[in-house]
């Protein structure tokens, strides 16, 4: 039984709901034009964009996975950045960097300026993610935030939901706008929004509760106690306020590695689903439009949307367990690699839609340990570095998935190999746990009961 409610004050409600309702939406459209700015070259390569390019599958495996190099490179100085000069500057200034960038693959003519804005758009974007967490964390008490992060990363299966089809509509308008191909279209159609959406960031968003002309006093003094408490208790009992620190943590390093075997699951999806759906005109015969491939391509995110928030839900009422994270990994290995043998579309989009629930049914439990045990330069520093080593799966997982498909002729080896990932941070997962349950006491804040296995990922 979820007893959370009856020991909240009303104070504490209003509070959260506030947050919930004024903050978490907004930060969650920022991640929806994120999400898909970075994804929309999944749309466009069998949309038109590879034969006008003349792109093979490893060319463009290469050319998507390259944002994340650039994105690497500054993700950990983006995040002490945010750090130091407040979110909401930095946010917005991201947001319009990667816009004006994304503005750029509008022209794109050719492969090698087709990888140059890709890196440039990974620079533009270091940050944004880690940051958005960094920030709802900043907002939120610790036994809140699991709800939170939930709210926030339903953006990410919802992008696939809306943002197909509706690239899939853009895409169809072809010699609309000034002539321009249906896929160019499509990446200006998508860019647009950023460079609005981060100018009103910079006027929408606050830094702090104490910032928040929208709460009472009373919620501000509430909320603002309880991070601070919180974090004290973190301080006095971790000492992991430093950045060095989060660079030299086996946690942070261990937890790094779960998040890459996600990330690799994530994209291989995103990347080469429209093109797998594209096969399945070759083994039926049927013949699909731009819009109706984005709503096949839809299909499998929708219910990830409902599984993530049922299944953060019970990490909220049971306590976040090491089972919310490694049981979806497991199952996620295991669908992956059958999706290629279902025998037909709708046996293969069936098993698809089993992987993606087990992604984003883990993914915003999974943000949720980091800061259990770091704050301050250290959390930025330390969600920064997850983020990081999790994004080179952005990068490798699909070069990898499009250079073995050129050398084997099929997705059958690609994505076993996407299977085996996933099954390694399962593994991680319960070594860590295992790890760390002999961890000491966490000093109990805000009223809240913390369990002696709380200082460390995950009770078991």
């Amino acid at each position: 039984m979820d007893t959370s409610s009856e020991t909240e004050s009303p104070v504490a409600r209003s509070a959260i709901r506030k947050v919930a309702i004024r903050l978490v939406p907004f930060v969650a459209l920022m991640f929806f034009i994120n999400y898909l700015d970075r994804t929309a070259i999944g749309f466009a390569a069998p949309n038109g964009m590879n034969d006008d390019l003349a792109l093979s599958a490893a060319q463009f495996g290469f050319a998507s996975g390259v944002f994340f190099i650039g994105y690497i490179l500054l993700e950990v100085p983006s995040n002490l950045a945010l750090h130091r000069f407040g979110a909401r500057k930095w946010l917005a200034r991201i947001m319009v960097s990667w816009g004006i960038v994304a503005v750029l693959f509008t022209w794109v003519q050719n492969f090698e300026q087709l990888v140059v804005l890709r890196f440039l758009l990974g620079v533009a974007e270091a940050g944004f993610f880690p940051g958005a967490i960094l920030f709802l964390s900043l907002w939120v008490p610790s036994r809140y935030r699991g709800r939170i992060l939930m709210l926030f990363y339903l953006a990410q299966p919802l992008t696939t939901v809306i943002g197909a089809p509706l690239a899939g509509a853009l895409i169809q308008q072809h010699g609309v706008f000034f002539g321009l191909e249906g896929w160019r279209f499509m990446f200006l159609g998508v860019a647009i929004p950023a460079v609005i959406v981060g100018v009103v960031a910079w006027f929408y968003l606050k830094d702090s509760p104490a910032d928040a002309a929208w709460l009472t006093p009373d919620e501000k003094t509430w909320l603002t106690g309880a991070l601070a408490a919180e974090r004290s208790a973190t301080e006095a009992r971790e000492k992991h306020v430093s950045a060095r620190f989060a660079f030299g943590s086996g946690r942070v390093w261990a937890l790094s590695f779960i998040y890459f075997g996600f990330i690799y699951g994530l994209y291989a999806l995103a990347f080469f689903l429209p093109t797998i759906i594209e096969g399945f005109q070759e083994q039926t015969g049927q013949t699909f439009d731009v819009f109706q491939k984005g709503l096949i391509t839809a299909i499998p995110y929708l219910p990830a949307a409902i599984v993530m928030v049922l299944w953060s839900r019970d990490a909220h009422r049971r306590g976040m367990k090491t089972w919310h994270i490694a049981v979806p990994a497991v199952a996620g290995a295991v669908s992956i690699p059958l999706a290629l043998f279902a025998g037909s579309p709708a046996a293969t989009i069936a098993v698809i839609t089993v992987t993606a629930c087990a992604i984003f049914a883990a993914l915003p439990n999974f943000w949720t340990l980091p800061t259990r045990f770091l704050t301050g330069a250290a959390a930025a520093a330390g969600v920064a570095l997850i983020n990081t080593v999790g994004n080179l799966a952005g990068f490798s997982a699909p070069y990898i998935t499009g250079a073995v498909r050129d050398w084997t002729g099929g997705y059958e080896v690609p994505m076993i190999i996407v299977g085996v990932m996933m099954l390694v941070s399962a593994v991680l997962m319960v070594l860590l746990a295992r790890g760390d349950r002999m961890a000491p006491a966490a000093v109990p804040h805000t009223g809240e009961t913390v369990s002696a296995t709380q200082n460390g990922p995950a009770t078991r």
